[in-house]
């Protein structure tokens, strides 16, 4: 009993010092607070916190050479912020701020955001915009006005008219308001998601927004960046366009982070590196204490990468210039328009590449609608995208095949008549030099069908053939970070793949470049860059480096990528490389690059196109020029494509502008010479 004793008050008593112990601590912690810290505790327990978004600053594009190609800069927006914004139950009150806005904004000549795809026609009656097929079907669907697909333009008016108490405006007033109401539904506009009304707004209406903020309650501004261009008409098919995000990139993308108001690349460079430029938003947390001081954080903000590009800005100007001269003197009724592409041949750089008829970023959404309707499409990147019966240029790689596998050798000669026969069809060779004996270099020179029918269609075979162009790039990818065309290498079974026979005579028309093959601007400039440097086929790039937002951190050098080092006899390609030398030193190009101070090596190229233009058909041909200089070590390979020219020569001044910059500095056009290369690769007749 008296252990039992003794063992209850030692419990008693640790207990006791327990609690003693705790006390002092607490007593500690409560001077501390009240005495030591006190007016800091008393400043902070009644302080309040907000925290906003903090939008990261895109990432600039630059050239080559450190040059701002995209940049940014600051402007307004207006928005409405849904916490301070009349509710859907107060619908009169916004319709009168809406309104309010809309006439403040047409009374100085500032744009607001509409994308109602309704208007009225003269007569006063609702109609749908032509062309906008697309915004009608959303505006009809299930989660917008639930309409039938059969609803006319006052259908869908009548909806909005009741669902919004718009009952009581005109016509021109209730189609304002709808714009908005609209398009706030279907940008899901809510707490999270504020509406952006307007951008870019000029400072003396924000003013007149701020001034009235009573009346437009719930209406913001908030500084933002948008996209600045050192000059607008700079390379705007590889570039590309920002946008803001739409309700499917936002159901897409809002796991990744984006908001409704969020801008993302909807194209070209803009688009390929989306992850890269936009970098990642921080929040900005201010808390407010009693007496009205403020501290403010921002955590986790970080700016989007700069990326540079391995185009030369100044090139890119020389080669568009000199394009779009080619072109228009032309005619709009002859030329549909053209590429070239400049490549560097030891590192598969793209240092300039145009498209034509073009277009400017900083006007983009100005002129998009005349753009989009434009029927010879400058938005198009014909340059990466469009494919065409190469012509002449082909048989350079007809050339290099048919020596590779010993069907002819350098001095083997070939008499070249005009008429050739094959299986009891004609074929003809409309060469100037035609009825003389040739070889291999001479029929590069004189482009002689005759030559690359019997060697290249007759002996070599479509199999053998295609294998060498495979390894030289044409028909293939060239692994660019930007969309293009892959293009058709024609044979047997790419016939069967769309339903048709393969023709004994179609091997002849691929010798010459015919048949069905279709090639890129750019595969062409990868492939005669791979003959350029003697068999080694690089992919193709713009991306050069892609730096930190202040440039002091490099995150990717972008180093050559070798695809295809094909093999080929270095005897062989000098073989070939001596020929295109002679097409300029005797033969069409003799008057455009035969003037330059360097030494280029070329081959000219013509296609035959049929195009009905206002109902009419005409046939017309395409114009191609490859080339690479210096002769002896070359370091740029050229490739122009003009629809409508009427030879491969007449492209060369494009080219000529280009080594004229690159070598000597000096932007002197070509001479032009309408000599050219037999059109005899331009053959209509039928193979069977």
């Amino acid at each position: 009993m008296r252990l039992a004793r003794e063992e209850k008050k030692g419990r008693f008593i640790a207990l006791v010092t327990i609690f003693v112990c705790l006390f002092f601590v607490f007593a500690l912690r409560l001077v501390n607070i009240q005495v030591v810290n006190g007016d800091k505790y008393s400043k902070t327990s009644t302080a309040s916190t907000s925290s906003t978004t903090v939008k990261a600053t895109r990432g600039q594009i630059l050239d080559r050479n450190g040059n701002v190609l995209v940049g940014n800069r600051q402007g307004n927006e207006i928005i409405f912020n849904a916490s301070t914004f009349p509710s859907f139950s107060q619908q009169e009150e916004r319709n009168e701020i809406i309104l309010s806005l809309v006439n403040l904004f047409e009374d100085n000549g500032e744009e607001w955001i509409n994308e109602l795809p309704i208007t009225l026609d003269a007569s006063g009656k609702y109609q749908f915009i032509e062309d906008r097929e697309s915004d009608i079907a959303k505006l009809k669907a299930r989660d917008m006005l639930h309409l039938n697909k059969y609803a006319t333009a006052d259908d869908c008016m009548q909806e909005i008219i009741e669902r919004y108490s718009l009952e009581n405006y005109s016509k021109a007033d209730t189609l304002k308001i709808a714009s908005v109401v609209c398009n706030m539904k279907m940008n899901t506009f809510n707490t999270a998601n504020p509406y952006v009304f307007a951008m870019d707004v000029d400072d003396e209406v924000v003013a007149v927004v701020k001034e009235n903020s009573r009346f437009y309650k719930g209406v913001d501004v908030q500084i933002v960046t948008y996209r600045e261009y050192t000059d607008g008409e700079i390379a705007p098919h590889i570039l590309g366009v920002t946008g803001v995000i739409n309700a499917e990139e936002y159901a897409k993308l809002k796991e990744k982070g984006y908001a409704m108001d969020d801008v993302l690349g909807k194209s070209g460079i803009e688009k390929v590196f989306e992850e890269n430029l936009k970098g990642t938003n921080g929040i900005k947390t201010v808390t407010t204490s009693t007496d009205g001081t403020q501290e403010t954080r921002i955590s986790g903000l970080k700016n989007g990468d700069n990326i540079v590009l391995t185009i030369d800005a100044k090139m890119q100007k020389i080669a568009q210039d000199a394009l779009k001269a080619k072109c228009d003197s032309l005619g709009t009724a002859n030329s549909g328009g053209g590429a070239v592409v400049v490549m560097n041949c030891k590192t598969g750089e793209i240092l300039a590449m145009a498209s034509y008829p073009s277009y400017n970023l900083t006007t983009y959404y100005d002129d998009y609608n005349k753009l989009a309707k434009n029927t010879n499409s400058p938005l198009y990147n014909r340059a990466t995208l469009s494919t065409y019966a190469p012509g002449s240029t082909a048989k350079v790689s007809t050339a290099i095949a048919c020596l590779e596998e010993e069907i002819v050798n350098p001095e083997d000669s070939k008499y070249c008549a005009y008429d050739y026969f094959f299986r009891g069809h004609r074929f003809v060779c409309q060469i100037n030099h035609a009825n003389r004996t040739i070889n291999v270099r001479t029929a590069l020179q004189d482009s002689c069908n005759t030559f690359f029918y019997y060697y290249g269609g007759e002996q070599l075979g479509i199999d053998k053939m295609n294998m060498y162009r495979e390894m030289l790039g044409l028909g293939q990818p060239t692994g660019i970070e930007i969309a293009e065309n892959t293009g058709v290498l024609d044979s047997p079974s790419y016939r069967t793949s769309i339903g048709q026979t393969w023709m004994p005579g179609f091997s002849l028309q691929s010798a010459i470049g015919q048949a069905g093959n279709l090639f890129t601007p750019l595969q062409l400039c990868n492939y005669v860059a791979t003959v350029a440097n003697g068999g080694t086929r690089y992919e193709a790039h713009l991306i050069k480096s892609i730096l930190s937002a202040d440039n002091t951190t490099t995150f990717l050098e972008k180093e050559p990528k070798v695809v295809v080092e094909t093999g080929i006899s270095q005897e062989n390609m000098k073989t070939v490389h001596q020929g295109m030398r002679l097409v300029v030193t005797n033969g069409s190009c003799r008057n455009t690059f035969g003037l330059l101070d360097i030494a280029v090596a070329c081959k000219t190229g013509t296609s035959q196109v049929d195009k009905t233009i206002n109902g009419v058909k005409k046939t017309y041909t395409n114009g191609f020029n490859i080339s690479f200089a210096p002769y002896d070590d070359p370091e740029l390979a050229i490739a122009v494509a003009i629809e409508g020219a009427t030879s491969g020569g007449s492209c060369a001044p494009v080219a000529c502008d280009v080594y004229n910059y690159y070598f000597t500095d000096n932007t002197t056009p070509g001479q032009e010479t309408e000599t050219d290369e037999n059109t005899g690769d331009v053959n209509s007749a039928l193979l069977h």
